[in-house]
């Protein structure tokens, strides 16, 4: 009887054991469900907070801020000009699944149009972090010396924000902020990746405020009407051949008086960039016997740029602009 009494107590231990170790199966497969609908949601299979940004300045500071707690997809590719993107079929289903979109309004109307009609439940727009300005042809102390010329500029909001350092670093703080609510698991890390980048701006703000203090002329040429907000931040004058849009053609008043302007403000230089022609820069400078070099926008990162990120490019372009400039 004992023998028996043994092995049926045995038994049900077995019975019992099997029963839990069954439950545990469950409810670890139930966990691994929640894990993958989670991810699912999050339109990431990684788990990560999924952005898709518009063009290289918004991608920049999506992979600065987010870190290794994001995974960005960029619109535009290296070497596309912005202004021309047309976003294709797979994009706009990459923005649909995407948990947020940082992009700049009224640079790229393809991409405002797909944000518009997207339900993607975080819409980041840069241009609303900062301040905006209308800029024209000239922009700096030296445009106010033209005025009878105003009727010839083109003027419009400039979204060019992200060739200041200092408004770009507020739009850096705001796009922290954006990302600490759409991920508050990852708040923290968001909010001292957020101050990191600030940081480095602000230094690249006193480099630029150091090295554009003492020059022989405070007046520059480019192709397109793109770095108005750094003339503005350093007390220089923007002279572009074109307006704000680079593809556009320059009348030929307009060149003929950038030739008179370049011989009487002393400038060195005409400057073009890497994503548009050169030709009417090249020509210019010809006509007028002047140098030409690369100051960059920084619209895409290529080959052809002179840095491998945003920092890099912008020390750059400050050589660029000290020696057109005779920097002492």
């Amino acid at each position: 009887m004992n023998v028996r009494r043994r092995l049926a107590a045995s038994r049900i231990d077995t019975a019992g054991t099997a029963a839990v170790a069954a439950a545990s199966a469950l409810a670890l497969l139930a966990l691994s469900a929640c894990s993958s609908d989670s991810s699912a949601a999050s339109g990431n299979s990684s788990g990560k907070l999924d952005v898709v940004a518009s063009f290289y300045p918004m991608q920049y500071l999506a992979e600065q801020i987010g870190g290794d707690d994001v995974s960005v997809t960029t619109l535009t590719e290296p070497g596309q000009e912005p202004h021309d993107l047309e976003i294709s079929a797979k994009q706009t289903a990459q923005l649909q699944e995407a948990d947020a979109v940082l992009y700049l309004k009224n640079l790229q109307p393809t991409v405002d149009e797909a944000v518009a009609q997207s339900e993607v439940g975080t819409k980041i727009d840069a241009a609303t972090l900062t301040s905006l300005e209308e800029h024209g042809n000239e922009v700096g102390g030296h445009a106010a010396e033209h005025d009878a010329h105003e009727g010839e500029e083109e003027h419009g909001k400039d979204p060019h924000l992200w060739l200041d350092p200092v408004k770009y670093a507020e739009v850096a703080e705001g796009v922290g902020k954006a990302f600490e609510k759409a991920d508050p698991d990852h708040a923290a890390t968001y909010k001292k990746n957020t101050a990191a980048l600030v940081k480095k701006l602000n230094d690249l703000d006193t480099q630029y405020k150091d090295g554009l203090r003492n020059t022989k002329t405070k007046v520059f040429i480019t192709t397109h009407a793109a770095f108005g907000y750094l003339a503005e931040r350093y007390g220089l004058t923007e002279e572009a051949i074109n307006g704000l849009d680079p593809e556009s053609e320059p009348s030929a008043g307009r060149v003929k008086d950038l030739e008179k302007m370049a011989k009487a403000d002393g400038v060195s230089t005409v400057f073009y960039e890497t994503l548009v022609s050169d030709k009417t820069a090249k020509t210019i400078a010809k006509d007028a016997n002047l140098r030409t070099d690369v100051l960059d926008p920084i619209e895409g990162i290529t080959e052809k740029s002179r840095g491998d990120d945003y920092i890099a490019v912008m020390e750059s372009n400050l050589k660029a602009l000290q020696s057109a400039l005779g920097a002492k």
